[in-house]
């Protein structure tokens, strides 16, 4: 244990630039400025807690205690920097996608917006850093509170329906079940430290800790689960970058993580496997992924295909904890990463689309790829990722995954990935083959052109991002290694 202030002063540099975020809203170019300077020393901060975190160091803050075993805390661990390092990282690129996307539709209320997108990244890395379950709790409703200006920037009727069914099912589900979940916690086990060797082990009865699990899913609705998902779809009225950060950054993304970390460091692997709750997940996740598909194949509208396929695709990510085998976790790890890169993709060409076409419909995409081919190329590398094609990283998640069921001798879950993976080719290869292989419409032919230079560059930096995550993924297996090596090495 190594204890330092650093994880607290990484969460505090985004909120330290609002201030001159909000000065500066008369001159876009320094209030963008002060984004990118925040965002750059965050991931040089996120990067310097990395050498420690490899060498299976736990890095640890304490700020106080709001009442007896209710702590403030951070640990920077392997699984906080498996979900930190990319966020810290897309945050970046999504703040310079932002810039392109934002200016070419000369949107209102820029300055609110890159002021809210700063809260939620670090509520995000809150998320990632906490020591317990109370901590989490709190950034994790910072986290809700702080996107839905985002999601309801619009001011249409249609966004503030969204931003309504968002905050019903987010903070409802939160205050109803996740509260309840910690305080049931709290009671049972006295503490609500995280700790590898799970907390309720031999503390209460196999039928308090199944409803304990139960409410803490039903509380965690940003993990977009089926049947509490509609919040989700419903909130891609928001920009482009918004729906990039919604799914590959931040607010879906911290709910599975906040299923995996629960489920290792408060239940832990025994326990779940005992009580036969890594079974049950199995079979609720396994619905999610295939019912999420299914839908995501008679989406016309590309950001709602996108969004059906990012509840179906972190689904993986619940799936392969509940596996409850090495190579489960090693592969559901794996996907937190992966998953980030190729999803950002897709959005980030969605929303080039969207500029520089004004289209945002499948059935009108036809030969777009012959006027836009790098945006289109970028979206068939992110594509195959998320169906798991060689030379790009989803196969690497995929495969770990495939190998985590095979280890626990689970025909089911193999089944799931198969037939998931034909879904995924199913929605997301006739996109790619009308856009290269259709004719564009003639009225169309002289007016389409690529996205901006400020939009085209992110989506290039990510596409090549997801093709790395194959031929050098190294860094992350490492990092995923350790997370999967503290099973059995205690508390991490």
């Amino acid at each position: 244990m190594v204890e330092s202030s650093v994880p607290f002063y990484t969460l505090l540099v985004s909120l330290i630039a609002i201030p001159f975020i909000g000065l500066s809203g008369k001159s876009p170019n320094l209030r963008e400025s002060w984004t990118l300077i925040a965002s750059v020393i965050k991931i040089l901060m996120v990067l310097s807690m990395v050498p420690d975190v490899l060498e299976g160091k736990t890095i640890y803050t304490h700020l106080g205690s709001i009442l007896p075993g209710l702590d403030i805390a951070f640990r920077v661990d392997a699984l906080g920097m498996i979900f930190a390092v990319p966020a810290s990282l897309l945050w970046l690129i999504t703040s310079m996608y932002s810039i392109g996307y934002m200016r070419s539709l000369n949107e209102h209320d820029q300055t609110r917006y890159y002021i809210f997108f700063s809260v939620a990244i670090s509520a995000t890395l809150g998320i990632a850093f906490s020591a317990n379950v109370f901590t989490l709790f709190l950034f994790y409703e910072i986290l809700t509170l702080s996107t839905y200006p985002l999601v309801i920037h619009q001011q249409t009727q249609e966004s503030l329906q969204a931003g309504r069914r968002y905050l019903t099912y987010l903070l409802g589900t939160s205050f109803a079940f996740l509260l309840t979940a910690v305080f049931l916690t709290y009671h049972t086990a006295g503490t609500l430290e995280f700790s590898r060797q799970g907390i309720l082990t031999g503390k209460t009865s196999d039928l308090m800790v199944t409803l304990i699990f139960i409410l803490f899913l039903a509380g965690t609705t940003k993990a977009g689960l089926v049947p509490l998902h509609s919040w989700l779809p419903a909130a891609m009225v928001a920009p482009t970058p918004v729906s990039a950060l919604l799914h590959a950054v931040a607010v879906v993304k911290a709910g599975v993580f906040t299923i995996v970390r629960i489920s290792l460091d408060i239940f832990g692997i025994d326990l779940l496997r005992d009580v036969g709750l890594g079974m049950g997940l199995v079979y609720f996740s396994s619905f999610t992924v295939i019912v999420a598909s299914l839908v995501a194949l008679r989406q016309d509208n590309l950001k709602r295909r996108l969004a059906y396929s990012t509840i179906s695709q972190l689904a993986y990510v619940v799936l392969g904890v509940a596996l409850l085998t090495p190579g489960g976790i090693y592969g559901s790890t794996l996907q937190i990463v992966v998953h980030a890169f190729g999803k950002i993709t897709l959005f980030f060409c969605a929303g080039a689309i969207y500029v520089a076409a004004h289209k945002t419909k499948v059935s009108e995409l036809n030969g777009i790829g012959k006027k836009m081919p790098l945006t289109m190329i970028a979206f068939t590398i992110g594509a195959f990722s998320m169906i798991g094609v060689p030379l790009t990283g989803g196969f690497i998640s995929k495969w770990y995954l495939l190998m985590g069921a095979i280890e626990a001798h689970h025909i089911f879950a193999i089944g799931v990935l198969i037939i998931s993976t034909i879904l995924n080719a199913a929605y997301f290869l006739p996109i790619i083959h009308a856009a290269f292989l259709k004719d564009l419409p003639d009225r169309e032919e002289p007016r389409i052109q690529e996205a901006p230079p400020w939009m085209i560059g992110p989506i290039l930096v990510t596409a090549v991002g997801t093709i790395l995550l194959f031929v050098a993924p190294s860094f992350f297996m490492k990092i995923a290694g350790l997370v999967v090596g503290s099973l059995n090495g205690g508390s991490s």
